[in-house]
């Protein structure tokens, strides 16, 4: 499989596609509204102590208390410092260890206890929490929709080939790594260096490294805990300890691998600094990082943007003329599989299965590219043969080893539903690009200002790389041009002065608000679509 990462970074929005075999796989966004918050660390307050639901809220600062359940309290959740932990070892490759998969795409290790190392954790009962308690807390998912920020008490700091666990001390070995006698070399080699007090998980990267290696990455991981501490004893809740790197440069830290055959990226202070990474952890892949300098969009040079439209409807066709209706509800997702034509009698069972086989390879890559959460039910074109709804769970299954969320798939039900849970880390990339319309009061979706900014940006680049034309008028719904010229230096004055073009910002109430209109002020003409994907 021949994979790609590339990404794209504007003045307000950072996006990084992954592309396996041609084809967007992954998609992350970041913009200046909604920035990473996974794997901050944080000095807060218990806010509120809810015994029945064996749970507390955490004040940490944010406009909502975040959420931290007991199971995602670990043994040293009082104490604030390295801790020699439980009196075992755990220096053993089992299901309990780090598999990988979340810790992968976040940066924080998981397994099937929701998404942490696992502990041998003490009843609720035991858990004692008063209202107005200092601790420390770090994020590990996302706030959707109107739920706050889940946290957990067991802090784990990533690196590029291990994790360090401050209040653990404890050993654990990707299950990713298959060689028994490689884990085994890593396991005491990682015993050697590892200090007192601390644990351990060895990612799948680590693969092969020799001891300097994974010594540096240790010994930086331990002076950043040690200046977290240092901030501990200097602040007062609720406080910030530690930023956890941006969308990027996670993405080079978690997913950048051996079977990565492109990076590039078209921001040359990104470039430089990605360069400076890879030259620290992998200097044999430099070569795979490029700049890219054309004139033209990136996302449309390796045929991005296209893909990206196309996960944002609620309607995906199939090769075969089948189609995929996907909807967001706010108790789950639901994907409705249609064949989209008619099939004779004595074929259609046959046409049924090739179609749903057809559907189940899509739906894997959209659940990834859409990074759709929490309970997500398919139906599937009704079949009657056991054997052929035993290929089409096998054939579901086979396409989501790719994810690295937790997932859980249930067989057919005797309607031909299929029931999948998905780990939700963050919200699905249709709603962190996406804001609740005003004129509708939540019941469509519109993009959001700063999506239609980098929407606009992106048209201005297209124009720039076909037109000598240097004066335009831009028009745009009252809110919308409120947005583009706030400020000293607003929006459109860096976009001017960025592309070497005079705009004027025109309101018009009849526009939505996610809608725009570019006139040539030369020509006197509408030129929107001729430069709009």
């Amino acid at each position: 499989m021949q994979k790609e990462i590339i990404i794209n970074a504007s003045d307000n929005a950072q996006r990084i596609a992954i592309v396996e075999d041609g084809k967007l796989a992954e998609l992350f966004v970041e913009s200046e509204e909604k920035e990473r918050m996974v794997g901050d660390i944080y000095l807060g307050t218990v806010a509120k102590v809810m015994q029945g639901i064996q749970a507390s809220f955490i004040d940490i600062g944010l406009g909502q208390d975040a959420f931290l359940h007991y199971s995602d309290i670990g043994d040293a959740f009082r104490e604030y410092q390295t801790t020699s932990g439980d009196d075992d070892e755990f220096d053993r490759v089992s299901d309990e260890d780090d598999d990988d998969e979340e810790e992968e795409k976040t940066g924080k290790p998981a397994n099937r206890n929701g998404g942490r190392p696992h502990r041998r954790r003490r009843p609720p009962s035991q858990v004692q929490l008063t209202r107005g308690q200092e601790i420390v807390v770090q994020i590990f998912k996302e706030p959707v929709g109107n739920k706050g920020v889940r946290v957990t008490t067991e802090v784990a700091l990533p690196g590029r080939f291990v994790v360090l666990m401050p209040f653990d001390n404890k050993i654990g070995v990707s299950r990713k790594i298959a060689n028994f006698k490689e884990k085994r070399r890593l396991r005491r080699l990682v015993r050697g260096i590892l200090p007192t007090g601390y644990g351990i998980i060895i990612r799948t990267v680590a693969e092969g490294k020799p001891e300097d290696v994974l010594r540096a990455d240790l010994e930086a991981l331990i002076q950043t805990w040690r200046e977290i501490e240092r901030n501990l004893r200097k602040s007062r809740p609720p406080a910030l300890l530690y930023k956890d790197m941006n969308t990027s440069s996670s993405t080079m830290r978690d997913l950048f691998s051996e079977d990565v055959t492109r990076v590039a990226v078209d921001s040359r202070r990104m470039y430089r600094e990605i360069r400076a990474y890879l030259n620290l952890v992998a200097p044999h892949k430099v070569d795979v990082l490029s700049y890219h300098s054309d004139r033209a969009p990136i996302f449309d040079a390796y045929d991005i943007e296209k893909q990206i439209q196309q996960s944002m409807s609620r309607k995906v066709w199939l090769k075969s003329g089948g189609y995929l209706i996907i909807e967001h509800t706010e108790a789950m997702k639901v994907i409705d599989v249609n064949s989209g034509r008619y099939a004779a009698k004595r074929e259609q069972e046959l046409n049924s299965l090739r179609t749903n086989m057809e559907a189940a390879r899509e739906i894997a890559r959209q659940i990834r590219l859409r990074d759709l959460g929490g309970i997500i039910v398919i139906d599937f074109i009704d079949m009657d043969h056991e054997e052929n709804k035993r290929k089409l769970v096998d054939e579901v299954r086979r396409e989501m080893r790719r994810d690295r969320a937790k997932y859980t798939i249930l067989p057919l039900s005797d309607f031909g539903l299929m029931q999948i849970t998905r780990q939700r880390v963050r919200e699905s990339v249709q709603m962190s690009v996406s804001e609740t319309c005003p004129t509708c009061q939540g019941t469509a979706r519109v993009l959001s200002k700063s999506s239609m900014l980098t929407q606009i940006e992106r048209w201005l680049r297209r124009f720039r790389a076909n037109s000598k034309d240097l004066r335009l008028a831009l028009v745009v719904h009252p809110t919308m041009a409120e947005f583009l010229t706030e400020g000293a230096l607003s929006h459109i004055s860096r976009m001017m002065l960025k592309y070497f073009v005079r705009i004027r910002v025109d309101q018009d109430h009849t526009l939505a608000v996610d809608e725009f209109r570019m006139i040539s002020r030369r020509r006197n003409r509408d030129i929107t679509k001729e430069f709009i994907v």
